[in-house]
């Protein structure tokens, strides 16, 4: 009997108004690195980091739509992390946009969040 097939990682799309500077944001304020950018002119990338990618892909700046615009409190990505602690400082070190925390959430997650080039709300948890 062949094993079932399995999921083996994923990464969340957003919708860019300009790749090249999102992947900078995301190179410098985060430490992300950058393999490629796609397109002449640039219109995809895959950011990593720790094994964690995210892909930015151009748009129309009218549908750049941050969650937190629809929906109170609510963010685009959602990484989880060894040390929200250190993550921070390194990010704030870094000079990115902080929108919140270090805090402790009632669901057990010791949390932060950023806010990207894009006004994406990108948050950070570690279970506690």
């Amino acid at each position: 009997m062949q094993a079932p097939a399995k999921l083996t990682s994923t990464a969340a799309v957003l919708l860019v108004k300009d790749v090249a500077a999102s992947a900078r944001y995301y190179q410098e304020k985060l430490g992300f690195a950058c393999d490629n950018i796609f397109g002449d002119p640039p219109s995809f990338c895959i950011v990593h980091r720790d094994g964690c990618e995210l892909m930015l892909a151009q748009a129309e700046a009218k549908h750049v739509i941050p969650h937190w615009t629809v929906r109170d409190k609510t963010c685009n990505v959602y990484f989880w992390v060894s040390d929200a602690d250190a993550l921070h400082r390194e990010f704030v070190g870094r000079g990115a946009t902080m929108d919140y925390g270090p805090c402790d959430q009632p669901y057990g997650c010791r949390e932060f969040g950023i806010q990207d080039a894009d006004g994406y709300d990108i948050s950070f948890g570690q279970l506690v």
